[in-house]
């Protein structure tokens, strides 16, 4: 496996093009008094436009990523890309962190510095990480895909072959959305080498012979809130799920439709009480976004979705046998009873958190920081 020191050096050409959509925007009219409940506002899309337009700079978050330590490889004929942030600590874990959708790496720039050097971020030296921050195929840096097959396991052993060849014999994985897939089943395909599985998002179907009426009024109330989830927020599911290319001449061909489809649900997912702004900045927001258009991979971003649905429980992992530990925050879409997932996964530690949602990392990143110390001490 070859692996090659990789630079974001996106063409001026594009940028002035971006530039040129951005000036022509054409925006739909909205209902008085819709807001967000049809979709996301109008009147907040035409300020982040705005935004983009006239003060974000692509140019210094370029920087801020290159100055991470990046690299590409390929595995199975498909472009890898990943950052390997190692520590000054020699004794650092080796760590494992995957994004999701509609995500990036961009997630995990906050955490990058607190994790792999505790010491210069008011932390213990013994809480040391090597990190390892792949992006997923066919998303950003490590896109597009161009062939067929590439689910959440198919990821996992891909992910599992760049950790060996790094040299790496025993390490951690950590995943919310897709990544929290991916980290169950490299915990399962490479279970010899992982000595510990940290989740802050995890889903587990309702056992057949669950007691609903059993349950505290706290998780019927989650459920109740999980249920109108189902009924009004999952249509992007089906529509990924089983027509990806459609969806993706629009995503492709407009950043404002890019930008309305991702940002609803940074908005949607997050613990920010209907005001994006109070968890992400513009700035942070069009970051993301802009890995998208910059590698043209929001069609193939979503296929994901459409993948999964083809291979069905071929994409799930058999079993899950290393020490599991759960992170819940507050604005996680999912809020399962824990003695469902405890019935399906080895957990050896569970933290309630205080704030934060589904962005976790991007959102609360000192909670998340102090989370993944904590669970990782524990089988260090």
């Amino acid at each position: 496996m070859e692996i090659e020191p990789f630079r974001v050096e996106v063409d001026e050409a594009d940028l002035a093009d971006l530039a040129e959509r951005l000036d022509r925007a054409r925006f739909p009219n909205q209902v008085e008094g819709a807001g967000w409940e049809q979709g996301t506002d109008l009147g907040f899309l035409e300020q982040l436009i705005t935004y983009w337009r006239d003060r974000y700079d692509w140019r210094t978050h370029e920087q801020r990523l290159n100055a991470l330590p990046q690299f590409v490889t390929e595995v199975e004929g498909q472009r890898i890309h990943f950052v390997h942030a190692r520590s000054p600590e020699p004794h650092a874990l080796p760590l494992v962190l995957s994004h999701g959708w509609p995500g990036s790496i961009v997630e995990f720039l906050d955490v990058f510095g607190p994790l792999t050097d505790p010491a210069a971020h008011g932390g213990d030296v013994a809480d040391a990480f090597h990190v390892v921050a792949p992006s997923l195929p066919g998303y950003g840096f490590s896109g597009p895909t161009h062939q067929s097959g590439w689910t959440t396991r198919r990821m996992a052993g891909a992910f599992a072959a760049i950790v060996g060849e790094l040299g790496y014999e025993r390490y951690g994985v950590q995943g919310g959305d897709w990544g929290s897939l991916v980290s169950q089943n490299v915990a399962d395909v490479d279970g010899d080498h992982v000595c510990g599985l940290h989740l802050n998002f995890v889903a587990v179907p309702i056992p057949k012979d669950a007691d609903l009426a059993a349950l505290s009024s706290e998780e019927q109330a989650a459920l109740a809130r999980l249920q109108d989830f189902r009924r009004t927020g999952v249509g992007y599911q089906d529509i990924q799920g089983t027509k990806p290319q459609t969806l993706g001449y629009a995503l492709e061909d407009s950043p404002v439709g890019l930008a309305a489809w991702i940002v609803e649900k940074f908005r949607a997912w997050s613990d920010c009480d209907g005001d994006v702004e109070r968890s992400f900045t513009k700035d942070q927001l069009l970051t993301n976004i802009m890995v998208y258009w910059v590698t043209r991979t929001a069609t193939s971003s979503t296929r994901l979705y459409y993948e999964t649905r083809q291979a069905g429980r071929g994409a799930l992992p058999q079993s899950v046998s290393v020490p599991t530990g759960i992170a819940r925050y507050p604005g996680e879409i999912a809020h399962l009873p824990r003695s469902w997932i405890e019935a399906r996964y080895p957990i050896t530690y569970w933290n309630e958190l205080p704030r934060g949602g589904h962005f976790a990392a991007m959102e609360v990143p000192d909670l998340f920081v102090d989370d993944v110390r904590a669970f990782f001490r524990t089988v260090r």
